[in-house]
């Protein structure tokens, strides 16, 4: 597949090393015009740009700055400022790929734009490539299954604790995503619940010397962990009936 003009492509790249960018992934990004990449404000580098650099070559790169900050309506606000932009280009039958890390549609800045450009071009013109994400890797780390037969799997943000403590009670496997913020409160319900043990951490999953693996919270003191972290809980098996 290459890009199209006046085409816009939404492109996971997994969890931020070259060779886990799917063989798409790689050749829209090698023949879009234009690569779009999200910056949180305040950092200085973009993993997303790092993990793809072995493939850019004359491509036009834009860096997108966005608040981290919890407010609907400002987020919404500058992502439809910046659809607008991307219309401009995509007029001018430039073909345009923004780049995230893990998949497009999991927790992805991407998806506030893919909301902004919803209206103003056809379906046709927008494209969607799945990435590696984040608790697909994390799982990998540990050899053990996520799933088994009957077995529930729930995905959520870990930022709401009372409805973390209600997903336990729903299925046999829960992923948390955002957890280095609400560590300490997210262990004591774990404890409480005994599944310490069960529990697992990964944080910067494939990004060298910052990676972190827990194998097991029991024992564990938590330490400042970087954004990028995923807990995996397994409480127990679900057996065909």
């Amino acid at each position: 597949m290459q890009a199209q003009p006046g085409h816009f492509y939404a492109v996971g790249i997994g969890p931020g090393t070259p060779d886990l960018l799917t063989i798409r992934a790689m050749r829209i990004i090698e023949s879009a015009d234009v690569i779009l990449t999200p910056q949180a404000k305040g950092s200085n580098r973009s993993l997303a740009l790092t993990a793809i650099a072995p493939y850019l070559s004359g491509q036009e790169v834009m860096t997108i700055k966005y608040p981290m900050q919890r407010n609907a309506d400002s987020t919404r606000d500058r992502w439809n400022n910046v659809a607008q932009d991307v219309l401009e280009q995509l007029e001018q039958k430039k073909s345009i790929a923004m780049i995230t890390i893990g998949d497009p549609l999991i927790f992805a800045t991407t998806s506030y734009l893919l909301h902004g450009l919803a209206d103003q071009i056809s379906k046709e013109k927008i494209h969607l490539v799945p990435g590696i994400s984040a608790f697909q890797i994390g799982a990998s780390r540990f050899h053990d299954p996520l799933t088994l037969q009957e077995d529930r799997l729930t995905l959520m943000s870990a930022t709401n604790l009372e409805a973390v403590d209600h997903a336990l009670d729903n299925c046999e496997t829960l992923i948390l995503y955002k957890a280095a913020g609400v560590i300490n409160e997210l262990m004591g319900i774990l404890k409480r619940r005994g599944l310490l043990g069960s529990s697992k951490l990964v944080s910067c999953a494939e990004q060298g010397e910052r990676e972190l693996i827990i194998d097991s919270l029991e024992g564990w003191k938590p330490t400042q962990l970087n954004y990028m972290t995923t807990l995996i809980v397994r409480i127990g098996d679900r057996r065909w009936k």
